[in-house]
């Protein structure tokens, strides 16, 4: 008995285990048949979309090749408003953008991934507007640096005025613009700054008006004074007579009569400043030798008396080295007269040897014109 419950349980252990290596090949060749059918349907799938994928990489491609005559094209018509470069290069690259992205699009919708195109179209505008506030102060550079080359307040050479700044306009590029003042300094300004402040140019029109104020004593005949000066002014090469100079008038002093004289010069020929010192130098000499005073304002002055003996013995070595010395430095004046004379009169602008200079130094800054 116990002999055959021996052998009971060894073939029931060994059907067990039969069983069980049985259930254990079903369920292996049930997961191999699932991964062969999923490998199977994954192929299927890819070789229906391979058309479609195909056709969206010829879309890019196709997009990619037709963004820059496209572009070209679309822009057209802006030239006829605008003749800014720096226009024309942001709207073409744009232009160009927008149709690549275009391709990019149509191809992830013929792959079946419509909700991911709309996400990547939603998330670029997101980025692009994150970006903006992030760079800011650089946006609006930018977009000033559009505005003043589609508007050309002023060219390249002029001479302007920006926030207190004086100079000739060297260089305008996408983020500053160049100017190089009179004492021959490269000046940058960002463009934000030259488009919100006030630009004063001196070159767009070349007649530039001058003054300088003169005081006559209140003896003088008013009337004669101012025109003897008139016909000073007229007398000059250097001043114009379309408009013509005027003498007016300004104040009436403790002392003096206070005159202004005004003048107008082309301050591309002639600089303005060299001109006024010019004329108040011939003005003083004209009103002198036509006797007309011109006293100083009134003021206490204290006078302290030296000693006699020494102001008899300074003035005795004085009148020796007076008389020795005379000629020679009678001579020597003449001689300094004659040569410093030219110098003197050059009433020349300066405008043109600036920008000799501006062309001559180093950029510092590299880049196009925009202007």
């Amino acid at each position: 008995m116990e002999i055959n419950n021996i052998i009971k349980n060894q073939m029931t252990n060994m059907i067990q285990t039969a069983a069980s290596r049985e259930a254990t090949e079903a369920v292996s060749t049930s997961d191999t048949l699932s991964l062969s059918a999923q490998v199977v349907h994954f192929l299927q799938t890819a070789w229906q979309l391979l058309p479609a994928l195909a056709l969206g990489i010829m879309v890019i491609v196709l997009c990619y090749y037709l963004a820059r005559p496209i572009s070209y094209l679309l822009i057209k018509p802006i030239g006829y408003v605008s003749k800014s470069r720096l226009l024309h290069l942001v709207t073409r690259r744009f232009i160009s953008v927008l149709v690549i992205f275009f391709g990019i699009y149509i191809f992830l919708r013929l792959a079946g991934l419509s909700e991911f195109a709309v996400a990547v179209m939603s998330g670029t505008g997101l980025v692009g507007l994150i970006l903006g506030f992030a760079f800011r102060d650089i946006a609006e550079n930018f977009i000033s640096s559009m505005l003043l080359s589609v508007q050309r307040p002023f060219r390249i050479d002029d001479v302007i005025e920006v926030d207190n700044r004086l100079g000739i306009v060297k260089k305008v590029t996408a983020r500053a613009t160049t100017l190089v003042d009179y004492d021959g300094n490269h000046i940058q300004i960002p463009n934000a700054t030259v488009y919100k402040n006030v630009i004063k140019n001196f070159t767009a029109n070349p007649k530039t008006r001058g003054h300088f104020k003169i005081g006559i004593g209140y003896d003088n005949d008013i009337r004669l004074t101012q025109q003897i000066a008139i016909d000073l002014l007229k007398e000059q090469s250097a001043v114009l007579n379309d408009p013509p100079p005027q003498v007016l008038l300004e104040a009436l002093g403790s002392a003096t009569i206070n005159l202004t004289i005004y003048f107008w010069v082309n301050s591309e020929q002639h600089s303005p400043i060299k001109v006024a010192s010019q004329l108040m130098r011939e003005t003083v000499n004209c009103f002198t030798a036509h006797g007309i005073s011109m006293p100083d304002d009134a003021r206490e002055r204290i006078i302290i008396a030296a000693n006699n003996e020494t102001q008899g013995a300074t003035k005795e070595a004085t009148n020796n080295l007076s008389s020795s010395n005379g000629v020679s430095v009678k001579q020597k004046s003449k001689a300094i007269i004659s040569a410093v004379d030219a110098d003197i009169d050059d009433v020349s602008s300066d405008v043109d040897e600036i920008r000799e200079q501006a062309e001559r130094a180093r950029s510092p800054e590299e880049g196009d014109n925009i202007i």
